[in-house]
């Protein structure tokens, strides 16, 4: 289901692209997550990652049961957890774990 590369570039340029665009901020809004993957070459596929990492969390069970309604978070975020685990990833998505 997953591949690395785009995990990675998920946990590793997403957070800068957004700021490049729209300003530090610990959080960013679900219309400036998508509108940056998709114009910004990362892979739609893997959106719900954006969001788990910079999306409020108060907005994200709302915003995934709009866009994302066959999709149970808590089992995504698991086995990319376990993906990252066996790829020995160390980086940004590291947040993922501390969040569970």
């Amino acid at each position: 289901m997953f591949r690395y590369w785009s995990l990675k570039k998920y946990g590793t340029k997403l957070q800068p692209t957004l700021e490049k665009r729209y300003g530090k901020q610990e959080f960013y809004s679900a219309h400036q997550i998508r509108a940056t993957v998709y114009q910004k070459d990362f892979n739609p596929k893997f959106l719900p990652l954006g969001y788990l990492l910079f999306l409020e969390p108060s907005e994200l069970d709302s915003v995934l049961a709009r866009e994302f309604p066959e999709m149970n978070i808590e089992e995504y975020k698991q086995e990319i957890i376990s993906y990252l685990a066996n790829k020995s990833y160390e980086g940004h998505l590291q947040v993922l774990k501390q969040a569970s």
